[in-house]
């Protein structure tokens, strides 16, 4: 005569079948439900806040990226402009150069061209230092303002603490 065994699934679900059992009587408090509702639905809203912070993030971070390419393209241009002028500039002095009509003449025109150029690269270096500066700091506050307006701000209030008793 052959004997079916149980399935392992079935033996461990009889043995436990009166705790189960016992669970499944147990009414959950009014209080508890509320809880879980509450706390689900805060969680949800910091989801959705955290949702709208991130996307404020990301459209400031576009914002200060498509800044940066055209102040990248200003710069250039600018660049670009310095160096026609000085090529504009070497060959006057060139043309200067070849009217001078004694070689002391020649020397003082060459000195004129030298003192001109040094005073120029002068200027030109000062307000590079002057712009970069300003272009760095208006670019780390704007940042700075566009993180700060898109983070959500803490609750004023602490979250709900429950305490579990459990009977001996």
């Amino acid at each position: 005569m052959a004997t079916k065994a149980k399935p392992a699934f079935d033996s461990v679900k009889d043995a436990f079948s009166p705790v189960t059992d016992a669970l499944g009587n147990l009414e959950v408090p009014e209080a508890a439900r509320e809880f879980v509702e509450k706390t689900a639905n805060t969680a949800k809203e910091g989801a959705a806040d955290l949702h709208a912070g991130s996307e404020k993030v990301t459209a400031a971070i576009e914002s200060t990226v498509a800044d940066s390419v055209s102040e990248v393209a200003k710069i250039s241009r600018n660049i670009q402009q310095a160096m026609y002028q000085d090529a504009e500039a070497f060959l006057a002095g060139i043309d200067r150069l070849a009217s001078a009509r004694s070689f002391n003449e020649a020397v003082q025109i060459q000195s004129d061209m030298v003192r001109a150029q040094g005073e120029l690269f002068m200027s030109r270096a000062k307000a590079t230092t002057d712009y970069l500066g300003k272009f760095v700091t208006d670019g780390a506050k704007t940042a700075q303002d566009s993180f700060r307006r898109s983070t959500p701000r803490p609750p004023d209030r602490a979250s709900p603490v429950i305490h579990i008793r459990r009977s001996a």
